[in-house]
This record gives C-alpha cells, structure tokens and sequence, in this order.
C-alpha cells in the first residue's frame, strides 16, 4: 500500500459542490490504485459534509499555525501529498518539505481562482477581462503554488493553454484532469421528454457566479421565458441559499426557489430543461454535467461551457445574448426533435470526454513515473525551487510567531 495525504480546503460536499464531487473522484481513482489514504482539514465539517469514514478513510481536524501538523505528518510520512487549492499549499506546504522532503506534492486547482478572480472584475465594471486583470495578486499566489508544486491538477484544457501562453508555466508541471466518470454508472435510460416538465436552475450559493446567474435569471431572461410559455416554472436548487436569494421566490411568477436538493438525479430526470446563463466563472461546471449525464438538455453561456464538450455539438444551446437566450430556452422546451438530438449529443460528450478510465490511467502512470525521475524533476523546475527556498523562510517565521502569539 501507498500513502497518500490531503490536505483539504473544506471537507468534501459531493451533494452541494462539483468541487466535493471531483475530491470523491480522486479519492476513488487513488483508492482503486492501492493508495492508504488520509484525509486532513482545518475547516469545519457541516451537515452536508460527506462522511469519508464510510470509505476506511482516516481523518484528523488540523490548526493554522500550529506545530501539531509537523508531528502529524512526520508519523503519516506520506509519499504522496494532495493540496486541494493553492490555499492550503500555501499554509501547509512549506511544513510538508520541512518534515517529508521525499514526498510527491500535487496541487489540485479544482479551477483558476486568479480567472474567476480577473473575470468577475471585469463582468462588475462592464469592461473587456484584459491581460492586466489576469495578472492579479491572486494569480501571483496561485501560479508561485503550481511552481512549488512538483505537478498541478487542471480541470480545464482553456486554463492550460492560458498557464502555458501568458505566465510561461512549463508543461511538464500541469497536468489535464477533467471530471472522472465512470461509465458503467450513467443511466441507461431516461424519462422521455413528454414525461418532464419545467425548468431548473442549480448551484451552491456560495458561489458568486451561481448567485449572479439566479438574479440574472429571475430580473431579464425568466420573464421574458414566461411571456412564451405561462405555465412552466423554474425550479431554483442550491445549498446556502440566502435570504436575497430565498426573496426572489413567487409562485405568481413560476420561479420557485427549493433549496438544497437531496436528490440530484431526481431533480435532472423530472425536468425537461437545464438553465445556466453564467456571466463570469472558470474550471469545469458540474450542474452542466450532471445535466448530460441525467439526459437533460440545457442552455448556457460561452463561460458556461468553455473546455466542456471538446468541440462536439452542444448538450442544447449556447448563447450570451439574454433574448436569445430566452427564445432558445423556449425552442428547446418545445421542440422534441431538437430536445432529443440535444440529449444525444450530452451522453457523446460525458462518453467521450469524461472517462475515469481514461484520465485516471494517464494521471497514475504520470505519478508513478514523476516519483521515479522527482530529483531530475525538481531540478529542471528552479524556480520551484527558488518560491520554495524564500517560502520555507518567510512563511515559516511568519507561521511560527503566530503560534507563539496564540500560546
């Protein structure tokens, strides 16, 4: 058996986040390649957490700024260790060289923070997302984690060109993972189309562009979905809805805001139209997937479904226009030629683009070889390890005054 650790940001929320869902990914691949795996955290569980006991994972609550962590480690002696987000790499990473300098250090992105970042600027002060705005103080943090990295997770083909063409990052350290589906798990078959009905929209409202795409949804494209077809509802899903969003409920209007969906199948299978009309974001979007693989057509925007479906036909609609947007959404939900060839063409993109068995293989046998070649491997990345050289310093002193500030 092989060790791995990771560190996470939060505890897994498969049934809230696509960022709990792709942690459950990695932890499955890792565990179906003889990996003993902790998990540890410096966050607070939640109701919604998933219980990683269920699967013979041990785990450990973990402090910022506390010496416990290098005892803890030094007994775990990991030769693997998983960052989730640059976050944790940044508070911990420095403590994982210093006490088990032979282990592999993998940073999971789950998604750009510096693009949303530098997008979510941009779509707030209606202006253009220029190279000045991508190259923020947030994409210095996380671009000096991937360097001190020894390989990164990408989710997104998009992020991996943007890492290579505009801030140099060598291919050698990134490494594509998209979601990790396996395939004997996809329905076989769904609810026909004269069989759902209405509209859903879905995300964890934490998220800022989930939150900007319901009040999106709910002030210009819903109403003008209701002119066309004044029956239909849409049903609004998320968890950590807040009290603007739970506002925005109106049984009048048709836009019912639900909450938390316990079931996520349920919810895809009874429906008849996914929409998403994201404004800024970045990485890969879960509630678009979830729409392929449960077979319902959706509508979304060009953010919505950037590096999703490798240049095959689309799962419905892509537009940015909010007319547009609503007379397609209209079109899809009545038409079930194009419904059905919208379906079709979601199940040839999770098939063709989201196999376990196909990226998994590939980020294994990258592992196993990166611990075979990591002295030849760290040498060639100098700047990793100059970043690492100056972090093992400062961020230490800095780490240690703070403890015995807390004492």
């Amino acid at each position: 058996m092989k060790d791995l650790l990771i560190i996470g940001f939060v505890w897994p929320e498969p049934n809230t986040t696509a960022a709990g869902s792709r942690m459950l990914q990695l932890i499955e691949l890792f565990q179906d390649n003889n990996y003993n795996i902790t998990f540890v955290c410096a966050a607070s569980k939640t109701s919604k957490s998933f219980n990683l006991d269920d699967l013979n994972i041990q785990t450990f609550n973990i402090e910022l700024n506390n010496s416990s962590f290098d005892e803890l480690i030094k007994r775990l002696n990991p030769s693997l260790v998983l960052f989730d987000r640059y976050i944790t790499e940044e508070q911990f990473g420095w403590r994982v060289v210093k006490n088990c300098p032979n282990a592999l250090r993998i940073l999971d992105t789950e998604d750009l923070h510096f693009l949303r970042n530098a997008r979510q600027t941009a779509y707030n002060k209606k202006i253009p997302v220029s190279e000045n705005l991508l190259k923020n103080d947030v994409a210095k943090r996380e671009i000096a984690s991937i360097y001190r990295c020894d390989l990164t997770l990408i989710i997104s083909k998009y992020e991996i060109k943007l890492l290579k063409r505009l801030f140099g990052v060598d291919k050698s350290l990134l490494h594509y993972v998209p979601f990790l589906l396996k395939q004997v798990n996809l329905p076989n078959s769904y609810p026909s189309f004269i069989e759902r009905k209405d509209f859903i929209a879905i995300g964890n409202f934490k998220h800022a562009p989930n939150l900007d795409s319901v009040m999106y949804l709910k002030t210009t494209i819903w109403p003008l979905i209701k002119k066309d077809l004044p029956n239909a509802k849409l049903h609004v899903y998320g968890a950590y809805a807040t009290q603007k969003i739970q506002q925005l409920h109106s049984t009048k209007d048709g836009f019912l805001v639900n909450g938390w969906a316990e079931s996520i199948e349920n919810i895809f299978t009874n429906a008849r139209v996914c929409l998403a009309p994201l404004q800024f974001g970045a990485g890969l979007k879960g509630k678009l997937i979830d729409a392929m693989k449960y077979g319902t057509p959706s509508l979304t925007t060009t953010i919505g479904a950037e590096a999703m479906h490798n240049k095959l036909p689309w799962n419905g609609f892509i537009t940015n226009n909010p007319i547009d947007f609503a007379l397609k959404s209209v079109k899809l939900y009545t038409d079930e030629l194009i419904w059905k060839n919208s379906q079709q063409n979601g199940t040839k993109i999770v098939h063709n683009c989201y196999s376990k068995e196909k990226y998994g293989n590939k980020l294994i046998n990258k592992i196993n070889f990166l611990q075979k070649q990591i002295i030849e491997h760290r040498l060639n990345n100098f700047t990793g390890t100059i970043l690492m050289h100056h972090t093992l310093n400062s961020t230490k002193y800095f780490s240690k005054w703070i403890e015995e500030k807390n004492k």
